[in-house]
């Protein structure tokens, strides 16, 4: 039995030098501007039969005008990041040098007091594995850049530095297929290709 899990990276909120840690904001102009065109690719997604999203805004946004009618689901949620939420990089490297290079050495530190790289890669990882697995189940989820960073450095049993390696940018496409413990990786030509 196997499941077929697309996900989607939400459109943006803001510039990438712009971007904040645990962000809550809303789609920027150029984020609804990049999901109305890429509606009609992705459109077809909407036939899966689970559809979900990590519920920020943008994601629930980005799926909604999708057509997808997602339900939010907490495990897909960004990484806590605790003292560090809504601050950018920068800011945080200013404040916290140390902190910041120990954060990026070793994926069990936690030093904002959140949750680390390890703990938020089995987070999803889990969501995953616990997807129904019928044949021929299909499920579409639209979820932060990170959230799909760390599902695909899951599914791929990577190791956790290999997140910081992934690229994800908004409104791309990555489909697992598999099952708990064994998922394989597609990448699909065009926008939607997986349900063609």
């Amino acid at each position: 039995m196997q499941v077929r899990v697309t996900l989607i990276a939400a459109a943006r909120s803001s510039a990438l030098l712009a971007e904040r840690f645990d962000d809550d904001r809303p789609l920027d102009q150029e984020g609804w501007y990049a999901v109305q065109l890429a509606a009609p690719a992705l459109m077809p997604l909407a036939a899966a039969e689970l559809r979900y999203c990590s519920p920020t805004p943008r994601c629930r946004t980005t799926g909604d005008v999708l057509g997808l009618t997602p339900l939010a689901q907490p495990a897909l949620r960004d990484c806590d990041m605790g003292r560090w939420r809504g601050l950018t990089l920068s800011e945080v490297t200013a404040r916290e040098p140390a902190a910041v290079d120990a954060w990026l050495a070793d994926p069990r530190s936690a030093p904002h007091g959140g949750e680390s790289l390890l703990a938020f890669i089995s987070r999803v990882g889990g969501w995953l594995d616990t997807r129904p697995a019928d044949d021929g189940s299909r499920i579409v989820a639209v979820a932060e850049p990170a959230v799909v960073r760390a599902a695909l450095v899951y599914a791929l049993k990577a190791p956790p530095s290999t997140y910081w390696n992934i690229d994800v940018r908004p409104l791309s496409t990555v489909t697992l297929t598999g099952r708990a413990g064994r998922w394989n990786l597609r990448l699909d030509r065009e926008s939607g290709s997986a349900w063609r």
